[in-house]
């Protein structure tokens, strides 16, 4: 199964550019650029992204990084787990 990480434009201020070129160069994930999420509240105050559609945020972009590594690998291995 491959993650959808969705990243709002309005948001990169908060430095989220950075991760999602990261993420793009790996093939292994879907990544998608929105002009907005609908989470403006979210947007505005803190760094943050959608993971298969829940939203993961952080107080930096480097924290983000890191919570979106997570939420990953609890994707992957909850597919793993059902036998994907």
């Amino acid at each position: 199964m491959r993650p959808i990480i969705e990243f709002c434009t309005n948001n990169m201020h908060h430095g989220t550019d950075k991760l999602m070129q990261e993420l793009e160069a790996n093939p292994d994930y879907d990544v998608i650029e929105y002009g907005c999420l609908g989470n403006c509240g979210e947007c505005y105050m803190f760094p943050y992204a959608l993971v298969n559609g829940e939203i993961v945020a952080a107080a930096t972009a480097e924290e983000l990084k890191q919570q979106v590594y997570n939420k990953i690998k609890e994707i992957e291995d909850m597919f793993d787990l059902l036998g994907g």
